[in-house]
């Protein structure tokens, strides 16, 4: 399931300081509130940092694709231009055999010999049609020889820019995931950074909320604060639905100037994502950006990508049930930290990505976006 909001930073505040007893955790409310605040602005920064170094992962990727579609129209006007060669060759030869015939003797049409040493009238009207026929048949070898070699001609010049367009695909996609990996440096240096400082954030908060909870009565105040963080957990998860057991961290949309194409849900190494429909597994494996992915299209058409995962348990071509094990979470490719990117496509794979949130949604999977 997903958890929506876990660990939200301002509603537990919100909800003691509704409480009673107020002038004896004036400043402990004070304090918490300005926590929360930090720890608003640490979320923000790891979001950012996340979907930035996603950004230049789905920018690689389109660019390792335009490469595989350049290589494969490449490769297909390699092979045919190859065909035209072993065609006009072979026109060629045809042309030095006419050559030969008539090098060696075969009588131009209506040559008078060859009427006059015929035995008689039909066989001098045979021997004209035959000589007539053969006069078409080496027009029209000619002919057809002509055509083969300007069509070889044109494939050699379509191949010749298919090759000059796989060419530049190649360095399109080598600079892509060249500025993909500073990208993700720089991205990852800005989330390591974001991440201690929120952990610190937690611990001040938990103190000082476990302080508020004693300067209110509580006789446990520890135990009192768990029970807190329980309910929370509780609340945020109901009718949430089988997915994966973590926080939603980014939704669908534009964010800071690039378009996040999918749903962010963080949570730990290792923990099990389920397929929230039955399908047939489209691929699994090595993904360019997403190191590791499982492609799922389910009946509707719809197809649901897992990225970042850590490994998967289901192959192409594999029939799924809804809430079986898929994949585990992951922190592999274009990843700041392990979370599990979630992407819906219409249309057949990459051809139009939508909001997951609906989709999911209609399947009893709530996810607060």
């Amino acid at each position: 399931m997903v958890l929506v909001g876990v660990g939200s930073p301002s509603a537990l505040a919100a909800a003691i300081a509704a409480g009673q007893g107020r002038p004896a955790g004036d400043g402990l409310t004070a304090e918490i509130e300005r926590i929360n605040q930090r720890l608003a602005t640490a979320d923000e920064q790891l979001q950012r940092a996340t979907i930035e170094a996603e950004a230049t992962a789905e920018a690689s990727r389109a660019a390792q694709a335009d490469l595989t579609a350049a290589q494969s129209a490449a490769a297909a006007a390699t092979a045919e231009l190859e065909a035209a060669q072993a065609a006009a060759a072979q026109a060629q030869d045809d042309v030095a055999a006419l050559g030969r015939e008539a090098f060696m003797g075969s009588a131009p049409l209506g040559d008078a010999g060859v009427l006059l040493d015929a035995a008689g009238p039909e066989e001098v009207l045979q021997r004209a049609a035959t000589m007539d026929l053969l006069g078409e048949d080496r027009a029209a070898r000619l002919e057809a020889s002509e055509a083969v070699r300007q069509r070889q001609e044109e494939l050699d010049r379509a191949a010749r820019a298919a090759v000059a367009e796989r060419d530049a695909a190649a360095r399109a996609a080598a600079d892509a995931d060249a500025a993909a990996g500073t990208q993700l440096a720089a991205s990852q240096q800005a989330y390591d950074a974001a991440a201690a400082e929120k952990a610190v954030l937690e611990q001040r908060l938990k103190d000082a909320e476990t302080r508020l909870l004693a300067a209110r009565g509580a006789t446990d105040p520890s135990a009192a604060f768990e029970q807190q963080q329980r309910s929370r957990l509780a609340q945020a998860s109901a009718g949430a639905g089988a997915l994966v057991d973590g926080r939603v961290t980014s939704c669908y949309g534009t964010r800071w100037g690039t378009n996040h194409n999918g749903i962010d849900i963080a949570a730990s190494i290792g923990t099990p994502i389920f397929a929230p429909d039955g399908g047939v597994v489209l691929q699994a494996g090595p993904a360019n950006g997403f190191g590791l992915a499982v492609y799922i299209q389910h009946p509707d058409g719809t197809i649901t990508v897992y990225g970042h995962i850590n490994q998967y348990f289901v192959t192409a071509g594999q029939i799924v049930t809804a809430g079986q094990q898929i994949a585990e979470v992951g922190n592999r490719g274009q990843s700041t930290g392990p979370h599990l990117h979630i992407e819906t496509h219409t249309g057949g794979l990459y051809q139009n990505r939508v909001n997951p949130a609906p989709w999911l949604g209609a399947r009893g999977i709530s996810l607060g976006c």
